[in-house]
């Protein structure tokens, strides 16, 4: 879709591409790992991890909308956004890390979130 966009983007739009893959590959990941939390039996063990899941899916689910779009382009509010990823993917994957060993949507979801704040630190790189 990036390369279908008429005007210039001043980013290379591969990275770009890269990063909203990774964001919405992460807030599904997140959400899927949230609900499988709640089905599990010591769901009450898990409040944390299902919190973390949400708010990660949440914060990766607006940046990639927010860096889909291109008119009026605002680095300030893409960098902004960028961050926040960075911060909620380590908190939920450092929280998914932990239950891994018993739940492997924990593990699967960790591994998300761990890639998802390594190519937003990278689009974070190419921005400056």
């Amino acid at each position: 879709m990036l390369e279908t966009y008429p005007q210039p983007i001043n980013l290379d739009r591969s990275v770009l591409a890269d990063a909203i893959d990774a964001l919405v590959a992460c807030s599904q990941a997140c959400t899927a790992c949230a609900d499988a939390c709640l089905s599990e039996d010591m769901v009450a063990d898990l409040t944390k991890c299902v919190r973390t899941n949400l708010d990660c899916a949440d914060i990766c689910g607006v940046a990639a909308r927010v860096l889909s779009r291109h008119t009026g382009y605002d680095a300030n509010i893409s960098r902004s956004l960028l961050e926040a990823c960075v911060v909620a993917c380590r908190s939920c994957g450092d929280e998914c890390a932990s239950h891994a060993g018993m739940h492997e949507h924990c593990r699967i979801c960790a591994d998300a979130c761990r890639e998802c704040e390594r190519v937003c630190r990278g689009l974070l790189a190419a921005m400056s």
